[in-house]
């Protein structure tokens, strides 16, 4: 692409919402058939370790997955930085959809066992490592900056989809012909994607941006990229109050809801209603930042709404019944989603599009790898000292993420483009 035709699709852009960008929702209806395909991908591995072995070695299988996308995620967004972001979703899409297509179709023919389970894991957590810090630098290049608010409410909206629909096309795919169908089924979903993808128009960097690309190594790149970080007055700030709101955050609203459902004697049915009210809030969340294209005031409005949602997860351990913790949920998904959504539009807006893939997966790195660790601390402490305590402490950590945004003047009186 020449740069005078990326300024022209860039100026197209600019002329309409996201919402009726037909390269905009190009790229959506490929982010979303992707997305679904992961939902039942998982569901579809979980299902076949759990069948083909012991539930300690199911959780083996699924760590093998976690543990490279983990370990591999800085190095991801240096990938997507330097080779461009649409040429690494497109190729890492591919190489997921081949490697799950041709487990579906050993699973069909044979039983190889865990080990077949454990490299396609393996594969996937590896690739994910890639894909994921290339997917959230490929916003910028599809559409412009005053949009991008909108583009991540519309991702929000996305994922939702995604994990309403894909579920249960994963169970419907294990009912209909066992593991394989649903590995099937994942890989066609994954395939949909790909021709989207190559559709979707890119707008180029300045040159200033990417000549002396040659000349630096992927060290180099991934050390720039954090000091890049480290001093930003807005970035750096703000993947701290991340940091802050998912340690807070992950814990209860993953194993402290089973533990809380257990006690009080909702059964799985509470903890499934609970949860469905999270995802209505925070369904709502994207959509209003979808319609309106950005709010006013984003980075006081954002601290404000980590500092409400850090209390209401508090109060989710005391309220006494299903119906209002349900209500508490659809409260703390709309409190805890506006302020994820608008700190999501805040990272892709106030950062250079040529560290976009970096600081993606730094984000990427604070919400999957390190966050999730404290699931298994909360779990002793609630055996310990019960869960009232714990969420309070939980609530207490994910305030601090609105203290930090509140204390950072840039952060602060951050906005969204108009």
């Amino acid at each position: 692409m020449t740069t005078a035709s990326a300024i022209s699709a860039g100026e197209r852009a600019a002329e309409r919402p996201a919402h009726r960008d037909g390269n905009v929702l190009r790229w959506l209806a490929a982010y979303t058939a992707s997305m679904m395909g992961d939902n039942v991908y998982y569901l579809a591995l979980s299902w076949a370790a759990i069948r083909a072995g012991s539930p300690a070695q199911a959780g083996v299988v699924m760590a093998v997955g976690a543990l490279p996308r983990a370990l591999l995620m800085l190095g991801g967004g240096v990938i997507a930085d330097r080779l461009g972001p649409r040429r690494v979703v497109i190729g890492s899409d591919a190489v997921r959809c081949v490697a799950v297509l041709a487990v579906a179709a050993l699973l069909w023919l044979a039983s190889p066992g865990l080990w077949l389970l454990a490299l396609l894991a393996l594969v996937f957590g590896t690739v994910d490592a890639v894909f994921m810090p290339a997917v959230g630098a490929l916003p910028a290049r599809v559409t412009s900056r005053d949009q991008l608010a909108r583009v991540q409410g519309m991702r929000g909206l996305a994922i939702r989809f995604a994990s309403v629909v894909g579920a249960p096309l994963g169970g419907l795919g294990v009912a209909l012909g066992g593991a394989a169908a649903a590995f099937g089924c994942a890989g066609l979903l994954i395939a949909v994607s790909l021709p989207l993808l190559l559709s979707v128009r890119i707008r180029d960097l300045p040159q200033d941006d990417t000549a002396d690309a040659a000349d630096r190594t992927p060290w180099r790149d991934l050390v720039a990229g954090l000091r890049y970080i480290r001093r930003h007055r807005v970035l750096g700030p703000l993947m701290l109050a991340i940091a802050f709101g998912d340690l807070g955050f992950v814990a209860p609203l993953n194993v402290g809801l089973a533990l809380l459902a257990d006690q009080r004697g909702w059964g799985a049915s509470g903890m499934g209603w609970v949860l469905a009210g999270f995802g209505t809030g925070a369904g709502a969340a994207s959509l209003l930042l979808a319609v309106r294209g950005r709010l006013p005031h984003a980075g006081h409005v954002a601290a404000y709404m980590i500092l409400a949602g850090s209390v209401a997860i508090g109060a989710l351990a005391f309220v006494p019944s299903v119906v209002a913790a349900a209500s508490v949920a659809v409260l703390i998904g709309l409190l805890v989603g506006l302020s994820g959504a608008l700190c999501g539009a805040l990272l892709q807006t106030q950062t250079d599009p040529a560290y976009l893939g970096r600081v993606t997966a730094v984000g990427g790195l604070i919400s999957l790898g390190f966050a999730p660790l404290s699931m298994p601390l909360s779990a002793a402490a609630i055996g310990a000292w019960g869960t009232g305590p714990v969420f309070v402490v939980s609530a207490a950590v994910c305030g601090l993420g609105g203290v930090v945004a509140l204390a950072a003047p840039r952060l602060r009186r951050a906005e969204l483009p108009h």
